[in-house]
């Protein structure tokens, strides 16, 4: 694609990067990146991608905005109340740049549905808030090739690594299974600092556009680990379980209809 005068100004501090440069903005411009949620991390993570100029964001989310989410959820406001949550984001990134294809999928994801809204897309981004939707999601990712980078945020903590198949560890390699429910709290039930997802949402961007040019050293078999209140970012090397359930040389999960109902989400 060759670019208009427009869009040589609007990414110019991207062109002028020796990294990035003007083949890197077209990587940029003809990636699909699938995020599936668009709450708290969501948000930030579609704003920076919407404004990288990322050509096509599917985002995966069957709720509705709330006042409760506006503390957090940059991407909806007062005007999009009772709105569905991929519609609101969807109209707040289109605003931000035209230059991007914004796709809101209304759907609660789950076991039957999830590989079929995940194919055709190069990366996806798990902004979701319990632990089955994400071991749903590592697990299509794993069977489908497909880079993840996942976050998760709690009270002042957040975390992010990032999920490359075939090359490092996966979800499982981190943790096997998820905890009994109710062992964790959620963060309606233990809250969340409101800035906190912004943190976790740009660094999930930010090696989302480092998958795409292909550039520096993803968050692979580590897990970064942000303590806002001591300010404090530390890295915990995940190496690959050779034992892994869904990414192991014997794996057991092989087909995600196998797997329990609940694990689906938003």
């Amino acid at each position: 694609m060759d670019f208009s005068e427009e869009q040589l100004m609007r990414y110019s501090r991207h062109i002028i990067l020796p990294e990035v440069g003007g083949k890197g903005q077209k990587k940029i411009s003809n990636a699909k990146v699938l995020m599936i949620g668009a709450g708290g991390l969501g948000c930030p993570v579609g704003y920076y991608l919407a404004a990288a100029g990322v050509g096509t964001i599917g985002i995966v989310d069957n709720d509705e905005v709330e006042l409760s989410n506006l503390q957090r959820q940059i991407a909806h406001s007062m005007n999009t109340l009772g709105v569905n949550k991929a519609d609101s984001a969807k109209k707040t990134f289109e605003a931000l740049n035209t230059d991007v294809n914004v796709i809101a999928i209304k759907e609660r994801i789950n076991s039957e549905n999830i590989l079929d809204l995940m194919k055709d897309y190069d990366i996806v981004v798990d902004g979701t808030d319990n632990f089955p939707t994400r071991y749903l999601i590592n697990d299509a990712c794993v069977m489908l090739n497909k880079p993840l980078v996942s976050g998760a945020i709690l009270r002042f903590e957040g975390q992010v690594t990032t999920i490359i198949p075939g090359q490092g560890h996966c979800y499982r390699c981190l943790f096997e299974e998820p905890p009994p429910a109710g062992l964790v709290p959620s963060c309606q039930e233990a809250g969340v600092l409101g800035v906190l997802p912004g943190v976790i949402g740009a660094l999930q961007a930010t090696e989302v556009l480092k998958l795409i040019i292909g550039k520096g050293k993803p968050l692979m078999n580590q897990l970064l680990i942000y303590d806002a209140l001591g300010v404090d970012f530390r890295k915990v090397k995940v190496p690959k379980n050779r034992d892994c359930p869904v990414c192991g040389e014997n794996p057991t999960i092989t087909n995600l209809t196998d797997l329990p109902e609940e694990y689906c989400s938003i």
